[in-house]
């Protein structure tokens, strides 16, 4: 007899507001199952996923758990099923400790010594460490990620929801978690993981369901897909390569010769941020107009002490930097760094660009033309809003990435440094910012951005620096995915 599934969704619909963003779909999580959920930007993945964890109410639609009708009313009455959510967005409290949000999210005693235990205990028998001291807000990315994995197993889950657990994560650190998640389902746990890496989605899932606008277009056993078919049946079109990832030039990025030097660094020194240690030491890096540089690196190798310098949010400590303006900034984390969520996209539009001709009058900001423009810009980046005055945390990730990007490119800056550009952007939305990117470039604009894909440092560069050790090393012109790795690692392939 066929065990019943341990999470069941059926017949979910959901709307906000014109945009009916999930429309009579049907989702079964059998015990012990990874299972990858797939879709473009907007598709519906992260709604579906919200209402089975209570943070949204369906408008038509049941939720089964064991085979039973159960009301999710709240992420607390979620975790009392077992139901446990790791958000594409962080949520722990910047203020608070790692072992404070773990058990805030827990309801477990604060008694510090006992608390901390329990705290680095979970995190160890997971395979995810942590130190419970150390303040959320001051944590890297990656162990920000981290954190939310704990707090999300600390109310002993058997059904974990992952939305883009690993679009933080270096490739190493990627593989790491995907293999926790495995162990973890086979214990008779179940999860259901939402990624846009289609490779990683057959490599850790036994069952795969794709959504396109709201909608069930294909759902099956891992085991006979391939990425190309699973990239079509995602964007209704055959835009990926044979491996299902996002088609590039075949040759590096050429623009027109440029000696303009839009960026001008040597001998850098940067501090990590709240630390007296050093996250970059000794950098020398110039580029110049019309260049695409990107840097890759294991998180945590000065790529962010690079890039924040020259975004001039961190003063070097040695060294000389100079720098063109205007200059646009793209952060890693956009919800905590790159819009107010509670904030329209109008509003988010303006934010720093307030100088902008025609924006302006003597009584203050133009409104209408403020929202004119952003309706223009919904439209010419293809996100899916119900309009410029929606409020920024109503868009998904990945359509919240394509604001920040679209205000980024707004001022014409001569300058563009970017920390993961395309991170939670589905295939073609990926290729729609490395060609905006590189339209500026040849424009005369110089581009320098991290990644932590290492096909997209090789496929969208015209340059390629490795940061290891807090450390710049320039790569040939043309280089492989393999040496770029073996740099990253502290060694160059073949030596």
């Amino acid at each position: 007899m066929t065990a019943a599934p341990a999470l069941e969704l059926r017949g979910i619909v959901k709307r906000f507001g014109p945009v009916e963003a999930l429309a009579g779909v049907d989702l079964a999580i059998l015990p012990g199952e990874v299972h990858a959920l797939l879709g473009e930007n907007g598709a519906g993945k992260s709604t579906l996923m919200h209402i089975a964890y209570g943070m949204l109410r369906p408008d038509a639609g049941r939720i089964l758990m064991d085979g039973v009708a159960v009301r999710i009313d709240s992420p607390r009455r979620a975790r009392s099923f077992g139901i446990g959510m790791v958000h594409q967005h962080f949520t722990s409290i910047p203020s608070l400790s790692v072992a404070e949000n773990v058990a805030l999210a827990a309801g477990w005693d604060v008694a510090p010594r006992p608390l901390a235990r329990r705290v680095r205990e979970l995190a160890d028998r997971i395979g995810l460490p942590l130190d419970p001291a150390a303040m959320a807000g001051e944590l890297s990315v990656p162990l920000k990620q981290r954190v939310e994995i704990v707090k999300a197993l600390a109310s002993d889950a058997r059904v974990l929801l992952l939305d883009e657990p690993t679009a933080v994560l270096a490739p190493a650190g990627a593989s790491e978690l995907l293999r926790m998640i495995r162990a973890w389902a086979g214990l008779g746990n179940s999860a259901v993981l939402i990624t846009h890496k289609l490779d990683e989605a057959l490599a850790a899932a036994d069952q795969v369901t794709v959504l396109r606008r709201g909608r069930v277009v294909r759902s099956g056993p891992s085991a006979g897909e391939t990425p190309a078919a699973l990239a079509v049946a995602m964007i209704g079109e055959a835009t990926a390569d044979g491996a299902g990832h996002l088609t590039v030039a075949a040759e590096p990025l050429r623009t027109a010769s440029s000696d303009e030097i839009l960026i001008d660094g040597e001998s850098l020194t940067v501090m990590r941020a709240g630390s007296a240690v050093p996250g970059l030491r000794d950098a020398t890096l110039s580029v110049r107009a019309g260049e695409v540089v990107g840097v890759a690196g294991v998180d945590g190798n000065g790529q962010r002490e690079l890039l924040r310098a020259v975004a001039g949010l961190i003063r070097p400590e040695t060294g000389r930097l100079k720098v063109a303006e205007p200059l646009a900034f793209i952060p890693e984390d956009r919800t905590t760094e790159g819009l107010i969520g509670e904030m329209s996209l109008a509003e988010n539009l303006v934010l720093g660009l307030t100088d902008l001709p025609g924006w302006t009058g003597r009584s203050g900001l133009r409104w209408p033309a403020v929202r004119r423009r952003m309706g223009q810009l919904i439209d010419a980046f293809g996100i899916r809003a119900a309009g410029p005055d929606a409020a920024a945390a109503t868009l998904s990730g990945g359509n919240q990435q394509k604001v920040l990007v679209a205000r980024a490119l707004e001022r014409g800056p001569r300058v563009i440094v970017a920390e993961h550009p395309t991170r939670g952007l589905d295939i073609l939305a990926s290729r729609e910012v490395h060609d905006r990117l590189r339209a500026a470039a040849a424009a005369g604009a110089a581009v320098l951005f991290s990644s932590g894909d290492l096909d997209e440092v090789v496929g969208l560069a015209s340059r390629v620096v490795v940061a290891a050790g807090g450390r710049l090393t320039e790569m040939p012109i043309g280089v492989g995915r393999a040496e770029v790795g073996a740099a990253m690692l502290g060694s160059l392939a073949g030596e």
